[in-house]
């Protein structure tokens, strides 16, 4: 029996097959020119066809059940900083753009979730445990919600374990409740052993206040934002290095469209809460200033922009990362920012496109109005008699 190579195999299985188009498949089978090797293709076409599709279930399992495949896809893109948002193993908007993003950036044809081609054997496994350490209780403690009382404060810590821990593997707290069922996350303590995303974590205990100083050979990087797709990348020259999703402004906190420049980049910032520059961009006597840490409202760093009051920045509230709008910056998750922080420089340039702020609507005041009553007589004083002082 002569035996056939994988090299021997035509390049038509490389290629994106559809089990659907009849024509095709007879076309291929007219192709094959012995019955062994008839089986032997047939076989596997239907092997690659299969797994094309096994990526997404039809029907979905009920979230926040995840997807082996698609949790395999985000870990890997997170990795490479073509980031999905947060992990959950569930398609998604960010996941598809992170997808496409790095098929473009690599030169191959982009692609839906369920039908991609990329290898993730980097991706060893999907798995990894985390024993919860008494240190890590350092960063977790009351959070006051008002600006007022967290001013108070010299730290802003997490409010919890569970989001001490969505926050330094990337994921979502439904997901991570999840996969640890039975265990109440609500309850978790020292010595306790997490199942976790294998990503790399993001470790808040290596930050501290720092000015990242600038790096001559990034200088000629550029750092493109969209905000109508709500997404960041970062060019050297013709080459995408790097797609983050973040939470852009809208309306008449619209993240201004130009060209900017980065003037600094502060890590662990402190931040100047004034409810007039983020309502109106005008600052005001009545202020706070808050505290660092990673519920600090820009998160663990601040990407200073020539534009005044603008900046690219952290956030304590990454699962809401390209689902709701900021008050003119742009947020993106803390372990994206991070990261970020080490690919760039002060100096460089930012191209932000997307509409302008809309005007505000100019709210004439009109006159008092005047009520007109009608005259109401008066009765005319009586006249006082003379008297003389000697008469009463």
């Amino acid at each position: 029996m002569k035996m056939t190579k994988l090299a021997d195999f035509p390049l038509i299985f490389r290629a994106k097959l559809d089990c659907s188009d009849e024509s095709s498949y007879l076309h291929l089978v007219s192709l094959l020119k012995s019955p062994m090797k008839r089986l032997v293709y047939l076989t596997l076409f239907l092997l690659v066809a299969i797994s094309a599709l096994a990526a997404i279930p039809d029907p979905l399992p009920p979230a926040p059940e995840p997807i082996e495949d698609i949790l395999k896809l985000q870990i890997f893109l997170d990795t490479q900083l073509f980031g999905p948002g947060k992990v959950d193993g569930r398609p998604g908007e960010f996941t598809t753009k992170a997808l496409k993003r790095f098929q473009r950036a690599k030169g191959l044809p982009e692609t839906e979730i369920g039908v991609h081609t990329l290898d993730l054997s980097i991706v060893v496994q999907t798995y990894a445990s985390y024993t919860i350490r008494q240190e890590d209780l350092a960063f977790v403690g009351e959070l006051p919600s008002q600006p007022s009382a967290q001013s108070k404060k010299k730290y802003l810590p997490y409010d919890s374990l569970l989001e001490f821990l969505t926050e330094r593997f990337h994921c979502s707290p439904e997901f991570l409740s999840h996969i640890n069922l039975p265990l109440k996350m609500s309850g978790l303590k020292v010595g306790d052993v997490v199942k976790v995303p294998s990503v790399q974590p993001f470790l808040i205990e290596d930050l501290a206040p720092a000015i990242v100083p600038e790096v001559p050979e990034f200088l000629t990087r550029v750092i493109k934002i969209d905000t109508r797709e709500k997404l960041l990348g970062l060019w050297d020259g013709e080459t995408l290095l790097a797609s983050l999703p973040i939470t852009p402004g809208s309306g008449h906190l619209a993240t201004p469209p130009g060209t900017w420049k980065i003037l600094g980049i502060a890590q662990m910032p402190t931040f100047r809460w004034d409810k007039s520059v983020l309502e109106y961009g005008v600052r005001s006597s009545s202020f706070y200033e808050l505290p660092i840490g990673p519920n600090n409202p820009v998160g663990v760093m601040w990407i200073g922009l020539s534009r005044p009051g603008i900046g690219i920045h952290g956030t304590n509230q990454p699962q809401t990362i390209g689902r709701s709008a900021s008050h003119g910056c742009m947020r993106t998750a803390n372990w994206d920012v991070i990261r970020l922080s080490k690919m760039i420089s002060k100096g460089m340039t930012v191209i932000i496109e997307g509409p302008a702020p809309e005007p505000r609507p100019v709210v004439k005041a009109s006159p008092p109005k005047m009520t007109v009553r009608p005259a109401v007589p008066v009765a005319p004083e009586p006249k006082r008699k003379l008297r003389w002082f000697w008469q009463k």
